[in-house]
């Protein structure tokens, strides 16, 4: 089994409560950590932005990313979101646990 992290940028807190409580609830990640007040600098239509976001990274497996990524651009405000997925590794128990909620 694949176990990954996927991180998400979102405009605010609300925003971020409500795709956390949404992938969790539906066991969809095993975790999110939100972290707040992150200086995001981006290219968008044509010039550079800038924006004070939150920065979400949610644990799962692998074979759930594609569902999450439907279900996030469902919730997400931007027309283009940031839903970026990195494979990890980890100590075993914490794999585990993950395997455990994440379904």
């Amino acid at each position: 089994m694949k176990y990954i992290s996927i991180f998400v940028t979102v405009p605010n807190v609300n925003v971020a409560n409500k795709i956390t409580e949404f992938l969790v609830e539906k066991k969809l990640v095993a975790c999110v950590n939100i972290i707040p007040k992150i200086k995001s600098v981006y290219w968008w239509e044509n010039k550079v932005c800038k924006s004070n976001e939150h920065l979400l990274v949610a644990k799962t497996i692998k074979s759930n990313f594609n569902k999450i990524v439907k279900e996030v651009k469902k919730i997400h405000p931007y027309e283009v979101p940031e839903i970026v997925c990195v494979d990890i590794k980890a100590n075993k128990d914490y794999l585990m646990w993950i395997k455990e909620y994440a379904k």
